[in-house]
């Protein structure tokens, strides 16, 4: 659910620094509304307040919103689950180290050994490998 929160962000935030990019559109946007950084400021944090007050005034609306989300988050798991279930079922590999019966690469297969050049310490891999998280440089230098 935060996946969706951050991205909208950061895709209204590109929508928004876009215009500085292009010279025509500063033209165009020199008679629209301005915008004070302090003020935006302000009202954001107001604007919190008033949110996080909510909750004293009225519990019940804030217990609702707390299971709605819950709620949304098991849903968007499960989501998550069924597309991954899905990518795997379409793109994992039909048979252990055999090339798939669909895809035609003109490649040597690899019964043909009259080079005398067999590479066994290649790995074959079942799946697709996926890149694994990067340690901390700093957390590895701690230790």
């Amino acid at each position: 659910m935060w996946f969706l929160v951050k991205a909208a962000f950061w895709f209204s935030l590109v929508l928004v620094l876009l215009p500085f990019l292009d010279p025509s559109s500063t033209e165009k946007l020199q008679h629209g509304p301005k915008v004070e950084i302090g003020d935006t400021f302000s009202a954001a944090s107001e604007a919190f307040q008033y949110l996080s007050a909510i909750c004293v005034q009225k519990p019940d609306v804030c217990e609702k919103g707390a299971e709605t989300f819950v709620a949304l988050g098991h849903r968007a798991r499960e989501g998550a689950r069924i597309a991954y279930e899905f990518l795997d079922t379409q793109f994992a590999e039909t048979g252990a180290g055999a090339p798939d019966a669909k895809i035609m690469t003109g490649t040597v297969t690899p019964t043909d050994t009259s080079h005398g050049e067999v590479n066994h310490s290649a790995p074959i891999f079942k799946r697709t490998p996926v890149p694994e998280k990067r340690l901390d440089p700093k957390a590895a230098v701690a230790q």
